[in-house]
């Protein structure tokens, strides 16, 4: 039994379901599958109930359920103890202005309870660099929204929300309970500068027309805003976002959702970066308590 067979059990058990654990675990499923089965012939108990639908913890299961995720958090502790021993642990999150919200608030406050030693500095990316300076190593790690090209970058994902697009109060579609991205045709979109990920930049402009070249451009999610409310133009953005006064967001149902992200350059995250993502993961998760 070591800690690296306990994370995979807690995952499974989490899950419910070793397809879905082996995702979360970046890794495939059959040595997940052995990796437990060697952990039940260690402790010599079935850990697991198996089904054609999935998993369940045993009694047996429950009581390591329970402690394995104390001793994780335990060994999490002590390599930042460690880490911070040998000087100032810091961690660079990236965000953009939009990819927090109250929840990024809730993020802060358990990260600083779980890490009260380490110095957590916060760069705030415009919407041209979808992965807030991961490639460029200005960032450990980021708190963003998908989809942008992630070669050589690990994503775990949060939340999907619905999309909607940001029009004026006083336009002609805002009283409309939904609409299809057809229904916008012939409108002046907002666009990003030349540069911009081009996967995210075709995601958030709903494949705009050419004709729709003539829209201000925007770089952050102020300035998105800005333009819809001064000239009128549109644009998408999640539902789940508050908007200003003057501005509605009407959903478009031919639209993938958009989905909340934390990332990180490379596989293995480290125990910093490793916490964190648990965190966020267990704040994310519906009706989750505070960790």
């Amino acid at each position: 039994m070591d800690l690296r067979s306990l994370r995979y059990f807690v995952a499974v058990a989490e899950e419910r379901h070793f397809g879905r654990a082996a995702a979360r675990l970046h890794m495939t499923q059959p040595p997940l599958s052995r990796a437990v089965k060697q952990l039940e012939t260690d402790l010599g108990a079935v850990l697991l109930e198996r089904s054609p639908a999935g998993v369940a913890p045993t009694a047996a299961g429950a009581v390591l359920y329970d402690e394995a995720r104390l001793l994780l958090e335990q060994a999490e502790r002590l390599r930042t103890r460690i880490a911070a021993a040998g000087g100032t642990a810091t961690l660079t999150v990236g965000m953009l202005a939009d990819s927090g919200g109250r929840t990024g608030i809730r993020l802060a406050e358990a990260f600083r309870r779980r890490h009260p030693g380490v110095d957590v500095r916060v760069r705030e990316a415009d919407l041209t660099d979808p992965a807030t300076g991961l490639r460029a190593g200005l960032v450990d790690v980021a708190l963003t929204r998908t989809p942008f090209d992630d070669t050589g970058i690990t994503v775990h994902e949060l939340r999907a929300d619905p999309v909607g697009v940001v029009l004026r109060a006083d336009d002609p579609l805002a009283g409309r309970a939904w609409l299809r991205l057809a229904d916008l045709a012939g409108r002046r979109w907002f666009r990003f500068p030349d540069g911009t990920d081009p996967i995210w930049a075709a995601y958030w402009t709903g494949s705009a027309p050419a004709s729709a070249a003539d829209g201000p451009v925007v770089r952050t999610v102020n300035e998105c805003l800005q333009a819809v409310l001064w000239s009128g133009s549109i644009g998408l953005g999640p539902v789940a976002d508050a908007l200003p006064d003057g501005l509605v967001s009407v959903p478009v149902t031919d639209m993938p959702p958009s989905r909340l992200v934390v990332a990180w350059a490379g596989e293995d995250p480290g125990p910093l970066i490793r916490s964190f993502v648990q965190i966020a993961a267990a704040l994310f998760r519906p009706e989750a308590p505070n960790p």
